[in-house]
């Protein structure tokens, strides 16, 4: 019983960054909407790097999340 507790909480604290992952996503797009609403014709070389960063940024939360599923089901 104690390798199944330690087992949960390892996959618990391997998705903490996941919460970092949320804050990263919000200031992207809060800084592409600020930029934008500073100067809207730097647009369309502004989001696709926001785009970018959100794809990278939503990669490690991926990866979070797969380490914790291989901590539980392996």
């Amino acid at each position: 019983m104690e390798v199944e507790s330690a087992k949960l909480i390892a996959a618990g604290l391997a998705v903490l960054p996941l919460l970092g992952v949320g804050i990263g996503i919000g200031n992207i797009f809060a800084t592409l909407i600020q930029s934008i609403a500073r100067n809207p014709s730097v647009q369309k070389n502004l989001f696709p790097m926001a785009i970018l960063g959100f794809a990278l940024t939503e990669a490690v939360g991926l990866i979070a999340l797969l380490v914790s599923f291989l901590i539980l089901f392996r």
